[in-house]
Order: structure tokens, then C-alpha cells, then sequence
């Protein structure tokens, strides 16, 4: 599992590459956890995941409710088709906000209004 992060503007990009499991769930959720800031605006670009278990879906719906309860903002972008389904089928998308590419997700989280 590789993470990498860049800012653009006041957004915080945050690139996942390869297999989000039972096994590295918990490496990925400390790496991400302390990014969580008061009022920030954070992207995941999940187009490197291959894979998401149940885990990883844990995993995101902890990092959404720590980022809810700082009052920031979260979306997510080109992911693989059958990580989307999944996480439609499994009602996590009613969660996040979800873009074909990271540029149209930027544009929106520009937009995005902190509670």
C-alpha cells in the first residue's frame, strides 16, 4: 500500500495505491487520521485501488466521521468500477461525494462550504 500527498490550494490530495485489506487496514487508517484538521478539505484519489475489503470500507467510513466532526469536507475520485459498485451497493456513497477525475473533484471541493 503505497500513500502519497499533495496539496493543491487548501485541498489536501491524498493518492492510494494498490490493496486496501484486513492486514494494512489499520496502516492506512493511521496514516490518514492525523491528516484530519478542523475545517479541512481532503481528496482521496482511489484510482491506484485494486482492491477494498470490508476493511477499507470501515476505514473510510471512520475517516468520514472524523472529518464530519471537524466540520471539513471529503470526496473521492477515479475509482475502478468494481470498488464503485460496491461501495453504491453498500450505501457508502451516500457518505462521499465521488468525481470521474481528480480536477472535477478539486473544482468541487473549492466549492465545498464547511459547516
Amino acid at each position: 500500500m503505497d500513500i502519497q500527498t499533495k496539496t493543491i490550494d487548501d485541498i489536501l490530495v491524498v493518492n492510494l495505491t494498490g490493496e486496501i485489506n484486513g492486514r494494512n487496514a489499520p496502516e492506512v487508517q493511521d496514516q490518514l487520521l492525523p491528516l484530519v484538521q478542523p475545517g479541512c478539505k481532503l481528496l482521496l484519489n482511489m484510482g491506484g485501488i485494486s482492491y477494498m475489503s470490508s476493511a477499507g470500507l470501515r476505514t473510510l467510513l471512520m475517516l468520514y466521521r472524523q472529518i464530519d466532526a471537524q466540520s471539513g469536507c471529503i470526496a473521492l475520485c477515479n475509482l475502478q468500477e468494481m470498488i464503485q459498485d460496491m461501495m453504491s451497493v453498500t450505501g457508502f456513497l451516500d457518505f462521499f461525494t465521488s468525481f470521474a477525475t481528480e480536477s472535477e473533484a478539486v473544482g468541487a471541493l473549492h466549492e465545498c462550504e464547511n459547516q
